[in-house]
């Protein structure tokens, strides 16, 4: 069975229409937001600059224009988007909030060249634009209205011969006499036409009006290329401390780890071997009591130094994937653990992820048997693809007592900070009494997900 797309869903003109009644009330509006932003924001500058040479009030009346020229500029872009036009980026307004101090927020402030831009347009630019934009759009819309209606409310206006026809004038142009037409009727169908062709036109008009607005916006109420750049540096450190910090944790612990337990062993286990060799000869029995201690100190010794091992990447995710390892890692457990897994098939993701993922779970379930008092456990494993970026979930969630949290006492920190070192985020959600739900969002490169999922 095969279905038709009607008509007015494919033609370019329907869909302009669609969009019409947003694009004419924004521009009917923006004459009376352009006006009083132009005028509170005018008064300000000149109260501002009239009043500098008394300095902290002149200064304060200029900020305070700055800040309605961006109020009414994010009003201005809000209603763009209102009408359906692509999403202009804002810009990044954290400078003057994070600012210490009343000098550095002044310096910030004054020092942000997107506050000068958003008072350009409610100034200058946005406001001219927008009574070009206004009049030509009201214009359109009267000659419109008023032809296509002219021939029910002409007879109510018109008494007796006109002055001036418009079929006359029309008709003239080309070289036609009217003298021996019905004037009245001539002009109510010449009105009637140019109405029309207004009104069919009107949808085209207003969207390039719009399109006019938008592209101005664009250029001065958006964020710079440069702040997206500053914003990646800044996530990108974020992330690069987060790994150092992450890696310093997990050594730390590595070296205490080690300390406490294979290094004790192994020392117990040299003077066992040394009190066995002074007493194998007088007294063999007691030596043999010695090995037999020292190999249970061994086998002890060697299945620490393998718990620790699992600290580093273990050679089962290098050579059958991540989802092997995690299962290991699952039926390892002294909980009862269940793996879910929601990949794509042939998810491809990057090997610091992988290792991440790996990390995360086998800590995230070593938790679960530490603290949470549950009795069973699940992690889970899926995709979330967004417009933005897409993610790796990782999830762990328990049916334990609750309460964890990523402080250095629940020992998720260091969980937490791994997640981050490769541009991710941890969310826990643990209330008291349980249960306890902790993802980790691993970032993805887009085209990894583009396949379709199975089931494991």
């Amino acid at each position: 069975m095969t279905t038709t797309t009607p008509a007015h869903h494919r033609n370019p003109y329907w869909q302009l229409w669609r969009t019409a009644p947003k694009e004419i009330l924004y521009l009917m509006l923006g004459f009376p937001i352009a006006m009083t932003g132009f005028g509170v924001a005018i008064s300000l500058v000149a109260a501002g600059v009239g009043t500098l040479f008394l300095f902290l009030i002149g200064l304060f009346v200029l900020i305070l224009a700055l800040y309605v020229g961006r109020g009414f500029g994010l009003v201005h872009v809000n209603l763009l988007e209102w009408t359906g036009r692509q999403p202009l980026e804002r810009p990044d307004w954290q400078d003057d909030r994070a600012a210490t101090g009343f000098g550095g927020w002044l310096s910030a402030v004054l020092g942000n060249a997107h506050y000068w831009l958003y008072l350009l347009h409610t100034t200058v630019l946005g406001f001219i634009l927008t009574i070009i934009t206004w009049t030509i759009a009201f214009v359109w819309l009267v000659v419109g209205l008023t032809g296509v209606s002219a021939w029910f409310i002409r007879g109510e206006v018109t008494t007796g011969e006109p002055d001036w026809s418009l079929a006359a004038w029309f008709f003239g142009l080309f070289g036609i006499g009217t003298s021996n037409w019905n004037i009245e009727l001539a002009d109510n169908f010449v009105a009637f036409g140019v109405g029309l062709i207004f009104i069919a036109t009107l949808p085209i008009v207003t969207r390039g009006l719009v399109m006019t607005h938008w592209w101005l916006a664009r250029g001065t109420l958006t964020a710079f290329r440069s702040d997206g750049l500053r914003r990646e540096v800044e996530s990108l450190e974020a992330s690069r401390g987060a790994a150092l910090s992450a890696e310093g944790h997990s050594l730390r612990r590595l070296e205490r780890d080690i300390h406490d337990g294979p290094q004790q062993r192994l020392v117990r286990l040299r003077m066992d071997l040394a009190a066995a060799e002074r007493q194998l000869d007088t007294n063999p029995e007691q030596a043999r009591q010695l090995l037999a201690e020292a190999q249970a100190q061994s086998s002890e010794a060697l299945e620490e130094l393998r718990a620790l091992s699992r600290g580093f990447a273990p050679p089962l995710l290098l050579d059958r994937g991540l989802v092997a390892a995690l299962e290991s890692v699952s039926s390892r457990s002294a909980v009862p653990t269940v793996l879910t897994s929601e990949l794509p098939d042939a998810l491809v993701i990057p090997s610091e992820v992988e290792r991440a993922a790996y990390f995360v779970v086998a800590e995230l379930v070593t938790n679960v048997v530490k603290h949470s008092q549950a009795s069973n456990a699940t992690v889970r494993l899926t995709v979330d693809a967004n417009e933005d970026r897409d993610w790796f979930v990782v999830q762990v969630s328990d049916n334990g007592r609750g309460g964890a949290g990523a402080t250095a006492e629940h020992g998720l920190a260091g969980i937490e900070e791994r997640a981050r070192g490769v541009g991710g985020r941890l969310e826990i959600e643990s209330p008291e009494g349980g249960p306890t739900v902790i993802a980790a969002f691993l970032p993805l490169p887009k085209s990894s997900t583009d396949r379709a999922p199975i089931a494991l």
